[in-house]
């Protein structure tokens, strides 16, 4: 009988977490207890990506996973993320899980940020994504039929927010833009696919444009990394259940 990882699953609600999911739920020796997601309390959004909690929780419930949510203030400095984030895992070590699995798929730093921290639980990280070319991945992730909309761009990316993935779309990025955006160029939500027991129905809203006053720091939200500056902006497609 192989050991058996008991973990926790970051999800973020976009592609790359769904990919993730994908490939763990194929390991007989993993075992997910949680999808476990940050919240920002006073809109009640995904961090980061704003996508509305009650397609969040729809998502959830189409995937037959528990969520749990981490409910955060607006942009909270990271010595506030990381006391919040320790009082949760040392929770779900208490629970008796093992691991904690990850999207992210080539930021170094992110990952030693990830890894460290877990280990003061006495946790470890997994990462199905980790070094993979990326524009194999999005390939890979619309071949077996999911379907993902970006949410949230950066500043300069305002033409592809609200716009469903697909090959042209990809292939038409500017060459310095990942094709994953795993630099923070963009987030997404997934609403189709094999994970999915049943799809997720929304409409597209109004497009917002928001800018975040403060420090530089490491956005460790589940599938994204982003460095905030002053006056950093993005845009926002507002997903209506």
């Amino acid at each position: 009988m192989p050991y058996k990882k008991i973990c926790i699953f970051n999800w973020s609600g976009g592609k790359d977490s769904t990919l993730a999911l994908h490939y763990v739920l194929q390991d007989p020796t993993i075992e997910i207890r949680y999808l476990i997601t940050t919240v920002t309390e006073k809109y009640n959004r995904v961090s980061m990506h704003g996508v509305r909690e009650t397609l969040l929780v729809k998502q959830a419930e189409s995937i037959g996973i528990p969520l749990y949510q981490i409910r955060l203030g607006e942009m909270p400095d990271m010595e506030t993320y990381d006391s919040a984030m320790k009082t949760h895992l040392s929770k779900f070590k208490e629970e008796g899980i093992t691991h904690s699995i990850f999207g992210d798929i080539f930021l170094e730093d992110l990952r030693l940020y990830r890894e460290n921290k877990l280990a003061e639980i006495g946790l470890q990280a997994i990462f199905p994504l980790w070094k993979k070319d990326t524009k194999k991945l999005i390939n890979d992730f619309l071949d077996l039929g999911y379907k993902t909309i970006i949410v949230c761009t950066q500043q300069n990316l305002k033409e592809i927010c609200g716009k469903v993935i697909s090959i042209d779309l990809i292939n038409q990025l500017p060459a310095d833009i990942d094709p994953c955006g795993e630099n923070g160029e963009f987030h997404t939500f997934a609403f189709e696919g094999p994970i999915f027991r049943k799809k997720i129905a929304f409409t597209v809203g109004e497009q917002v444009f928001r800018t975040y006053n403060a420090p530089a720091k490491t956005d460790s939200d589940n599938d994204s990394h982003c460095s905030f500056t002053a006056l950093s902006g993005f845009w926002y497609a507002d997903l209506l259940p």
